[in-house]
C-alpha cells in the first residue's frame, strides 16, 4: 500500500468513527479504483449539517463525496427551485442587454462558458469580471445566484462565467487541489485564462480592468488565478475559498477544508484581493479566508478594522488594508453566524445566504475603486 492510499484509508476510519459511511465506501471505491465511486441510493446517503436556511430555520443537509480525485462538495445546494447546479430559469434581461453561450479551446483543452453583456451603450472598453461558480453549480445557477449580472448592467461591466465540466470533475468542481491546476499556462489556469483573453480580445473589454472572482472551489481557482497570472488580473474575490497551493492532492485537500492549509507565502507582489468568508461554516474552515489575506501581500500596508450589521441579517467584521493613499488594497469580511454560501446572493442560485451582507456589490465595488492594472504584454 503506498502513502496515497495510506491517507485515505486513515480518511475513510475518521468517517467510519463519525458514522459517515457512505462518503466512506465513496472514498474508498474512489480512491482504490482510479474512477468516480457510483452515488449511494438515496436511502444510504447520510448528510451532515451544511447550512441553516435563515427565514425557516430549517437545517439542510449535505454531502461530501470523494472518489477519483475529485473534491466534492454539498449535492443539495440551500434555497434553490431547480436544484444545485440544474437548469437556471431563462434570466428576464434589460433591453438591449444579452446573455450569450460561448467556448474557448486551447493546448489544455476547452470549456463553455457564458457571457453577460449590458444593454446599457459603452463609453468605452468595458471592465470584465471573470466569475468561477462553485461545485455543482453552472454558470447559469452562479449568475441567478449572485445577482452579479444586474450589477453589471448598472456598472456598465461584462461579466464571463466559464463552466466547469462533469468529465473533469464529477461534482463540477474546479480542481484546485491538483498542482496541475495550479500552475501557470497548464491545466485549467490556462483554460480560464484563454476564455479571459478571448473575451478581451473578442468583445473589446478594457485589458487593464479585468478581475476574477469565485465561491468555494471556484473560490480557490480565484486565488490561484491572481497568483499565477498577475499581469492579466488587476484584483480578485475569493468567497468561501482556499489559498493557492493550500493542497497538493486529495487527503491534503480534505485536511484543508476541515482546518485550513499550510501558511501560503506571501506572493511576489501584492494582489488586490477582497474575501469573504463565514464563521459558521463547516464546509471549508473560516482559516482560509485568513490565510488567502496572508497569500496576497501588504505588510505594509495601514489595517483598520469596523464591525457592522445588515437591516435584519448578519453581523460582519471588514478588515481594511489601505495603502498610503488610503485605497483599500485588501479587505476582509468576515460574516458572523452565516454559512457556506454567497452573501447576500438571490434564493434563485444554490449556496446563497440573503442576508447578507451583499458580496457582489461589494466584490464590484472594491474592484471598481482599483487604480488601473498594468496591461498585459
Amino acid at each position: 500500500m503506498n502513502a496515497f492510499s495510506a491517507d485515505l484509508m486513515r480518511e475513510a476510519t475518521r468517517l467510519t468513527r463519525e458514522g459517515k459511511l457512505a462518503e466512506a465506501t465513496a472514498l474508498l471505491q474512489g480512491g482504490f479504483s482510479g474512477a468516480p465511486a457510483p452515488p449511494a441510493p438515496p436511502a444510504a446517503r447520510q448528510g451532515r449539517l451544511f447550512d441553516v436556511d435563515p427565514r425557516s430555520g430549517e437545517a439542510h443537509a449535505s454531502q461530501v463525496w470523494r472518489g477519483g480525485g475529485a473534491m466534492g462538495e454539498a449535492l443539495r445546494g440551500p434555497r434553490s427551485p431547480f436544484g444545485p447546479g440544474g437548469p437556471a430559469p431563462a434570466p428576464v434581461l434589460p433591453e438591449g442587454a444579452r446573455f450569450l453561450a460561448g467556448s474557448f479551446a486551447g493546448a489544455a483543452g476547452g470549456r463553455s462558458y457564458r457571457l453577460y453583456i449590458p444593454g446599457t451603450p459603452a463609453a468605452g472598453p468595458r471592465p470584465l469580471l471573470v466569475m468561477l461558480h462553485g461545485c455543482t453549480q453552472s454558470p447559469e445557477d452562479f449568475a441567478a445566484g449572485t445577482r452579479m449580472n444586474a450589477l453589471a448592467e448598472a456598472h456598465g461591466c461584462l461579466v464571463v462565467y466559464p463552466g466547469q465540466t462533469s468529465s473533469a470533475n464529477p461534482q463540477k468542481c474546479w480542481n484546485w487541489f491538483n498542482p496541475t491546476d495550479q500552475r501557470r499556462d497548464q491545466g485549467e489556469p490556462a483554460l480560464i485564462a484563454g476564455i479571459t483573453r478571448q473575451v478581451v480580445r473578442e468583445h473589446g473589454a478594457d485589458p487593464a480592468r479585468v478581475f476574477v472572482a469565485g465561491l468555494s472551489a471556484g473560490g480557490a481557482a480565484a486565488a490561484i488565478m491572481a497568483q499565477a497570472y498577475p499581469e492579466l488580473y488587476a484584483a480578485a474575490g475569493v468567497h468561501s475559498g482556499l489559498a493557492c497551493g493550500a493542497a497538493r492532492d486529495m487527503p491534503s485537500a480534505f485536511a484543508a477544508m476541515r482546518k485550513g492549509g499550510v501558511r501560503p507565502d506571501p506572493g511576489g507582489r501584492l494582489v488586490p484581493t477582497i474575501v469573504f468568508h463565514a464563521d459558521q461554516d463547516t464546509t471549508v474552515h473560516p482559516r482560509n479566508g485568513e490565510q488567502v489575506i496572508a497569500q496576497a501581500g501588504g505588510s505594509r500596508l495601514r489595517v483598520t478594522t469596523e464591525r457592522g450589521q445588515v437591516s435584519g441579517g448578519h453581523t460582519y467584521t471588514r478588515t481594511i488594508h489601505a495603502d498610503a493613499a488610503g485605497r483599500p488594497m485588501l479587505e476582509q469580511w468576515v460574516v458572523h453566524g452565516g454559512g457556506h454560501a454567497w452573501s447576500g446572493g438571490s434564493s434563485a442560485g444554490s449556496y446563497t445566504d440573503p442576508r447578507g451582507p451583499d458580496a457582489s456589490r461589494e466584490m464590484l465595488r472594491f474592484f471598481l475603486e482599483q487604480p488601473r492594472g498594468p496591461r498585459e504584454s
